[in-house]
């Protein structure tokens, strides 16, 4: 699955309702340094400035409807407007001298959490660029009386450095946030539309295996009865070719039944099943790709009462599905997909006789969206992407069912071949409470049976 782009997200009422919130923090501000604190400013020229956002905002509401979807471009130049307009305000206003020139790191970090690396880069630039031209040209900041009010230049070179720090430091962080949460939103995704088709295809075997099941009785009905009336029609042959071809329908009608019944078999249309066929159900769509899948479980309920019969869910198919995949891609030659259970736990573990997981990243399996692999793995399956979303899904669907998952590796990745043991690579283990999995018993539709006649 490729990455979602995130694009036309920023609602363009988000950020007109932040500007309004700037234009009142701005007029509040400069009335009181002009009123209690005497500061000798050119109001109109200021409130210029403040009125340009005003106008922008008016205009901007005026022109789009509210639920306006900003592009990538439309969000950075209205965050450009603001970058600038603050800029220009403070420079009105006495530069770096300004208290407030703190929050020209607004719109950066914004840029940052909102838009892509190229334009929070470019943003991030121009803020710079601004803060340091402001620093060296500004219009003097006085009192009314004339008294300057400035800052020692030691501070003032500390305000600069601290909102140049403040623009790379925020900017870095909130999009590492961001990113983090845009993953974790794709792979969400992801994991509900892949538990979505499972579930598709077991509500679809259902359907298959309830309807040749029910079927099985009419379509008995119809032969008989058809039978009879051939007997019955012996001296009308006209009528008694009908009678045959009603027969022959209800034949072919059983013939697709019984491959339907196969298609959508006991273990589809059942809501649980022993834990050895959910397993190897799991299993069944790696069984042919040239790795040996070895199972250490008691197959046979009937020698083995006490194994349990789990429920069902696409969640638990899927996800022990991906886990069995994951091992087979990066396996040498074998998988192990072992079964043990208590009375308390159910506990399924995989391993397998490849490389294992890389050390640094046993730590970080189970996130999505992981780039890192060691190139010996990448050289082994030049396909794989590297993505880590296929263990994202599976850790995902199976915590949902109330498991517990523990990723390690089989042996010490610094011991030669010799030394190895067969379960070298990575292991995987996955532990339940039994009350969470296991199935309540239930009457159900029973085994499909053959329509004879």
């Amino acid at each position: 699955m490729e990455r979602i782009a995130h694009s036309d997200w920023v609602r363009l009422t988000t950020l007109v309702l932040l500007r309004w919130t700037a234009v009142f923090g701005q007029a509040a501000a400069l009335l009181v340094a002009w009123k209690y604190y005497s500061i000798d400013l050119d109001l109109g020229l200021c409130f210029a400035v403040v009125g340009s956002a005003v106008v922008v905002n008016l205009a901007a509401i005026s022109i789009y409807p509210r639920n306006k979807r900003l592009t990538e471009t439309e969000a950075a130049l209205t965050l450009l407007f603001d970058t600038s307009q603050l800029a220009l305000l403070l420079f009105l206003t006495g530069g770096l001298n300004n208290p407030f020139a703190l929050l020209i790191l607004a719109p950066a970090t914004i840029a940052a959490t909102a838009l892509q690396t190229r334009a929070t880069v470019f943003i991030g630039i121009v803020t710079i660029a601004l803060v340091t031209l402001i620093a060296f040209v500004h219009m003097p900041l006085r009192t009314i009386d004339g008294s300057p009010v400035v800052v020692p230049p030691i501070f003032g070179f500390g305000f600069w450095l601290a909102i140049v720090i403040g623009v790379v430091f925020l900017g870095l962080y909130a999009r590492r946030i961001a990113s983090e949460i845009h993953s974790m939103g794709d792979a969400l995704l992801a994991a509900q539309m892949a538990l979505a088709r499972e579930q598709k295809l077991t509500d679809l075997g259902g359907v298959v295996a309830a309807a040749a099941h029910e079927l099985g009785t009419p379509l008995a009905t119809i032969k008989l009865v058809s039978t009879e009336l051939a007997e019955e029609l012996a001296d009308r042959p006209e009528l008694r070719s009908d009678a045959e071809l009603i027969r022959q329908q209800a034949d072919r009608c059983r013939d697709i039944l019984r491959s339907m019944g196969r298609a959508g078999k006991d273990d589809l249309h059942l809501r649980s099943a022993p834990l050895a066929a959910v397993l190897r159900e799991a299993a069944e769509p790696h069984l042919g790709r040239g790795k040996t899948l070895a199972f250490d479980i008691g197959d046979d309920p009937q020698a083995d009462p006490h194994q349990p019969v789990i429920a069902r869910r696409p969640e638990i198919i899927h996800g022990l599905r991906n886990l069995i995949q994951n091992a087979v891609d990066f396996a040498r030659e074998r998988v192990w997909v072992d079964a043990s259970w208590t009375d308390q736990t159910v506990t399924v573990r995989i391993a397998d006789d490849g490389d294992g997981f890389p050390p640094h990243l046993i730590g970080r399996i189970g996130d999505p969206f992981m780039r890192h692999r060691r190139d010996e793995i990448r050289a082994q399956r030049p396909e794989y992407d590297g993505m880590g979303l296929g263990l994202f899904i599976a850790k995902t669907l199976l915590e949902r069912t109330g498991a517990r998952l523990r990723f390690a590796n089989g042996a010490d990745p610094f011991l030669s071949e010799d030394e190895r043991p067969a379960r070298s690579g990575a292991v995987i283990e996955v532990t339940w409470p039994r009350s969470r999995i296991e199935a309540v018993r239930s009457g159900g539709l029973g085994e499909n049976r053959r329509i004879d006649t």
